[in-house]
């Protein structure tokens, strides 16, 4: 049994001991060191090159901005905004906390950030309201992984950091297959809430002087999309930037409405810190264990073996996609985008897959991931805000699950739902 067999069988079962992911990756890559015979001083190199770049300060910054939108009550802003345009469809409640998680979606990049800030306010409400505990924990994890598809996204920093890919144009690749899902999530809620008989909010549509004057009680909350990704095509300023812009205006935001004070900063501050810094150590061990996996040519015989399957872009893409759902089963997206993706490059260049495309469903699939359980990061989140058991919430979130699998078919058989529109405002490229 060679030294990379036996770093793979270590990694497993670290990780089905329990502890961190970024933990396994960095035990077995160190026992692999020491087990060849090779220099460890690799390991510090790696870990400390792989997280020195300018572009991976958008991670804490919009972490940081999405904990202080959450503290500075804009993430109530967007739910009464939400309840005015599909309050009054069957489930209305449901259809409420999609919507509000795709408007949140392009403030914060985080699928947890985004299941914690709308889960707190939405899951008693819809239990109050009559749902079942279960039905809404499922819609809320569901509607979360919204949270990095449409922009912006963290984890799509994180590829673009790993294949040199446009920030840009992921973000702008993300829109149209967020929409897609969000459609998608909202006729399986809604098909649900017929069948259980779960009512709507308003017995009729609220009308336009409502929706105008929720929207302008809501503005200052519903613009920062608009000025983070509006700088970022206009080329006012870079994807790291837009986070500092980002952490400033939501800053601002909180202060203006009085939901924030000076004292609130620290453990705000210190919860983002947190955060990042499990991302970020998670990235270098990651890159690390990528490196031995090239050092060992895996990428040329994944290469070879896949495109031995098929040569067609469109199955390839597919049969990644399972494999990548099934690995999140046990890790999560932040460790499974790193380790993958410098190795899948290869092939889909070989085959001729748009790498812009290949990472926006590639992320997607990924943060899909957190609603499969052992692992599933928004299972455990959102199930703690419920006070449901993971697996109730893991039998419900089933539904939706297969809404966002369709999605990323169709996005992978018709590819141009992803690259038309980075290709249309920014013109033709990677």
């Amino acid at each position: 049994m060679n030294t990379a067999t036996l770093m793979g069988i270590l990694f497993m079962v670290l990780i089905f001991t329990g502890i961190p992911i970024s933990f396994a990756t960095g035990l077995a890559t160190a026992a692999y060191f020491f087990l060849s015979d090779m220099p460890t001083l690799v390991v510090p190199m790696r870990l400390f090159n792989t997280v020195d770049s300018f572009s991976l300060l958008a991670i804490p910054l919009f972490m940081l901005a999405g904990d202080l939108m959450n503290a500075g009550g804009i993430t109530k802003r967007i739910v009464e905004f939400s309840s005015t345009l599909v309050g009054h469809i069957t489930g209305g409640l449901a259809h409420i906390t999609i919507l509000a998680s795709m408007i949140f979606a392009g403030m914060s990049g985080s699928c947890t950030a985004a299941g914690a800030s709308v889960g707190s306010m939405m899951i008693p409400a819809l239990k109050k309201d009559g749902y079942r505990p279960e039905f809404g924990v499922a819609v809320v994890a569901a509607a979360a992984v919204l949270g990095p598809v449409i922009p912006p996204s963290i984890i799509m920093v994180i590829y673009a950091s790993c294949t040199g890919s446009s920030v840009g144009r992921l973000f702008l690749g993300g829109v149209v297959p967020g929409l897609i899902i969000g459609l998608l999530l909202m006729i399986v809620a809604y098909i649900i809430s017929r069948k259980e008989g779960y009512k709507p909010k308003y017995e009729k549509w609220v009308g336009p002087q409502a929706v105008i004057s929720s929207f302008w009680h809501s503005l200052p909350a519903l613009i920062l999309p608009c000025i983070i990704i509006g700088g970022i095509l206009g080329g006012v300023f870079t994807a790291t930037e837009a986070g500092v812009v980002g952490v400033v205006y939501a800053a601002i935001v909180g202060f203006y409405f009085k939901e924030i004070r000076i004292r609130d900063l620290k453990p705000i501050f210190l919860n983002a810190a947190k955060t990042s810094t499990n991302i970020l150590f998670l990235m270098g061990t990651s890159a690390t264990l990528g490196w031995i996996l090239t050092s060992i040519q895996l990428p040329q015989k994944m290469t070879v073996f896949l495109v031995g399957i098929s040569p067609d872009p469109a199955v390839l893409t597919l049969i990644m996609l399972a494999f990548v759902l099934f690995l999140g089963c046990f890790m999560t997206d932040a460790a499974i985008v790193p380790i993958l993706a410098p190795l899948l490059i290869p092939v889909i260049r070989q085959v001729g897959i748009d790498p812009i495309m290949f990472g926006v469903v590639l992320c997607t699939t990924a943060v899909a991931g957190n609603l499969t359980p052992p692992v599933g990061g928004l299972l455990f989140v959102t199930s703690a805000i419920g006070n449901v058991s993971v697996i109730t919430v893991a039998k419900h979130v089933l539904p939706f699950l297969g809404a966002i699998i369709l999605a990323l078919i169709l996005c992978t058989v018709f590819p141009s739902l992803v690259s038309a529109l980075p290709t249309m405002m920014l013109g033709a490229g990677r």
